[in-house]
């Protein structure tokens, strides 16, 4: 499904991360491709409330947790520029389809990174 929103089809998701060559693509794709999904599904299911988005990106980061594994098989690892990168793309997703006031640490609650 093609993302209808024209803010986020043109946005560039982990651009600093993929300038930066301690970060491996091969991770940064996977985790591109989860903020990608993200975004077709706030599309599809249109969430109502911040309830309704904050489950929707938690799920999100839960999937980002397991591409922890993705990023130390290539000596790297989401520490903290990373991790700000990370958590400054929920918050563009987040306000993005109408969410301003999204606190970014719920957003990203479940997250082990």
């Amino acid at each position: 499904m093609p993302i209808g929103n024209t803010q986020v089809a043109g946005y560039a998701f982990l651009a600093a991360l993929y300038e930066d060559g301690y970060y491996p693509d091969r991770a940064l794709d996977k985790g591109r491709a989860v903020l990608l999904a993200l975004c077709e599904r706030i599309e599809a299911e249109r969430p109502a409330d911040l309830g309704a988005l904050y489950r929707l990106t938690h799920a999100a980061t839960e999937e980002f947790n397991a591409l922890e594994e993705d990023f130390e098989e290539a000596g790297s690892e989401i520490e903290t520029v990373a991790r700000e990168e990370i958590a400054g793309d929920f918050r563009f997703v987040a306000r993005a389809y109408g969410f301003p006031d999204a606190d970014v640490e719920e957003l990203i609650a479940p997250r082990e990174w």
